[in-house]
């Protein structure tokens, strides 16, 4: 058995790929499923299309490698955080599709909790803010919402989880109802100092605490796919989610390491050791990953616009035929020219965390055109990193700390970007050879446990780089330019408060 299976279960596609004895990936599957939006401001999944295109993918990819099903050493899981499924414990069957991470239908229970006094309890036991981004009052808004539940969750006969306690159960027919401690973190229901679900945030909540999974560790042991269903029985020995996993699989292992992952949005770690560290710069404080039983933390801070500010480009206003026209046209742009945007498309992240922010553009003339807004576009991306870094360091930063920053994402790809990146921030960015760095730390997690893959020093001695971008721009062009960005932000801040 020298083969791993990681399934990569996103928001908006299920992947599986497999990786052989040498963590190099040989086949892969890719599904997209259904976005369901029932109001303004809701999203939502059926279950059953996040556990059909796990089945699928999976067995697509195993006769893709043309391997036997026995081949396979274990099985290792990464997910879209936050999303949150409850379901019938007898019969498996979901009571109501499942709230997406996205969702904001529980915004006023938030504004309602907050003030109550409730959010520096909840902040300082689980390192998150009371956001509707978070499980634990999609849970609550299921229980409440949904004909019958609070009573049947009383009496035991209701499970929740996030997507990969969901698919746990699936695979093992009911038998493991589990979940990781990077995934518990993300719920706003587990104290990732105690490393346990917390009674008094149940409590505020009305969260009956039997229908909560069993926390284990990233690498462990989460039962076994039963044969009926990918064909042999497979052990399930990694979980982690999404965020986290590519932290592992760039091998960000030691503190002071750093990994940001650019798609749609930008999810930056800062791993801060065995030292959970409390932002005042509103990020979130967050577990990395656990393994024998230790927790490592990290700080974790979000930009909601990375390459979504170049999809807008191609789909809102048509000057891009493919985002891969985005660094040619960049490099064509007016060197005289300063045009800054702010891609408040749908409020700021962090540290700003300003959701009734909305999209500015400044410095326009007339002259510009398609290359100048190209080169906004993926500036912005540089820039909102460095706005995430400087809080991160302003909260933390290890001692004779020697930056570098792993990057990973499609946006990734674009040199001219990470090129900017680099200069903006004044720091070395790493580009890896193998660019599915998700999936692959679910393989490595999965792996490591099965005893197929090296421990944690010779997995990050592997970590192999596709390419290093070295800061090139003049340190007083670089602050005047985040000068005049911060000037943006502000500005455009105004605007979302004009009293």
């Amino acid at each position: 058995m020298t083969y791993v299976l990681a399934i990569d279960q996103g928001t908006t596609s299920t992947r599986a790929i497999l990786f052989d004895g040498q963590m190099q990936p040989v086949a892969s599957a890719q599904e997209e499923f259904a976005q369901h939006y029932p109001a303004s401001g809701w999203v939502e999944h059926e279950p059953d299309d996040l556990w059909q295109t796990m089945l699928r993918t999976a067995r697509t990819a195993i006769a893709r490698a043309g391997l036997r099903p026995a081949e396979i050493a274990a099985l290792g899981i990464t997910n879209q955080r936050e999303t949150t499924l409850v379901w019938d414990r007898a019969t498996g069957r979901p009571i109501h599709r499942a709230i997406v991470w996205q969702d904001r239908r529980t915004a006023d229970l938030c504004e309602a909790l907050k003030g109550r006094g409730f959010e520096d309890m909840v902040s300082a036991r689980t390192g998150l803010l009371l956001d509707p981004y978070f499980s634990g009052t999609k849970l609550a808004w299921l229980l409440d919402h949904v004909e019958g539940a609070r009573a049947r969750a009383r009496a035991g006969e209701l499970l929740f989880g996030t997507v990969d306690t969901w698919l746990i159960w699936n695979l093992t027919g009911g038998a493991v109802h589990a979940t990781d401690a990077t995934n518990a973190a993300r719920t706003l229901l587990y104290d990732i100092h105690e490393g346990r679900w917390s009674e008094p945030i149940c409590e505020m909540l009305g969260i009956p605490m039997a229908m909560l999974p069993t926390v284990r560790d990233s690498a462990g042991d989460f039962g076994v796919a039963r044969r009926d269903i990918l064909g042999a029985e497979i052990p399930i020995l990694g979980v982690a989610g999404d965020q986290q996993a590519a932290t592992i699989g760039q091998a960000c292992f030691l503190p002071g390491m750093l990994k940001s992952t650019y798609g749609t949005g930008c999810f930056a770690l800062l791993n801060t050791g065995a030292t959970p560290v409390r932002s005042r710069n509103r990020l979130l404080t967050t577990i990395a990953y656990q393994l024998d039983g230790r927790p490592c933390y990290a700080l974790e801070g979000s930009i909601f616009i990375a390459g979504a500010a170049v999809q807008w480009l191609r789909d809102g206003l048509g000057v891009l035929d493919s985002a891969a026209q985005s660094q040619p046209l960049a490099e064509r742009a007016d060197a005289q020219q300063e045009v800054v945007l702010v891609p408040a498309f749908t409020g700021l992240g962090a540290p700003y965390w300003q959701p009734q922010c909305r999209g500015a553009v400044f410095g326009l003339t007339r002259n510009t055109g398609p290359a100048e807004l190209a080169r906004a576009a993926l500036e912005s991306v540089g820039l909102q990193t460095r706005d995430l870094l400087e809080a991160m360091h302003a909260d933390w930063s290890p001692a004779g700390d020697d930056s570098v920053l792993r990057v990973d994402g499609g946006l990734s790809a674009n040199d001219w970007a990470m090129q900017f990146l680099s200069d903006i921030l004044a720091t070395r960015v790493d580009r890896p050879k193998i660019r599915e760095t998700t999936a692959l730390g679910a393989a490595w997690l999965a792996g490591m446990k099965a005893d197929l893959y090296p421990d944690m020093q010779g997995f990050a001695e592997r970590w192999a780089l596709d390419r290093a971008f070295e800061p090139e721009m003049a340190a007083q062009e670089r602050s005047r330019r985040y000068a005049g960005w911060k000037q943006a932000v502000q500005a455009t801040l105004a605007m979302a408060d004009p009293s």
